[in-house]
């Protein structure tokens, strides 16, 4: 029923969090140019974060999507039809307790690998000596 607000609002956040961490690299670096420059194997960790908004705005979306075409989400007040009725709404909250938080967990858990994944490509091609052409 509202599932999708979970990982929506983690992504709030995560785009948030992300700007900071943007405009902290920017700083430290001084522009954009010089932040291209600094490390071109490398990618900043603001751009990994990207990754995690791109997932968690996208399934969001995707989850919206389908409750709206399932007639669970309304133009008008209260735009979620569980929200209209108390024990509705007492379910529709342990949906998002259960399958909201499961999905946003399961969307970062993978986040979370492929940053250690890339971490350990770029760790290697940092160990390998330049191969020229």
């Amino acid at each position: 029923m509202a599932c999708f607000l979970v990982p929506a609002t983690e992504a709030v956040v995560t785009t948030i969090a992300t700007k900071v961490v943007e405009s902290k690299e920017k700083k430290a670096a001084g522009d954009e140019s010089a932040l291209a420059k600094i490390d071109a194997k490398k990618k900043h960790f603001s751009r990994k974060m990207k990754w995690l908004n791109a997932m968690l705005w996208g399934g969001s979306a995707l989850l919206a999507f389908e409750h709206l075409w399932h007639g669970e989400i309304t133009p008008f007040f209260p735009f979620l039809t569980a929200a209209a009725d108390p024990a509705d709404a007492a379910e529709m909250l342990h949906e998002m307790a259960t399958s909201g938080v499961g999905m946003a967990v399961l969307v970062t858990t993978v986040w979370v690998v492929m940053v250690l994944v890339s971490a350990s490509i770029e760790k290697r091609s940092e160990k390998e000596p330049a191969k020229e052409v």
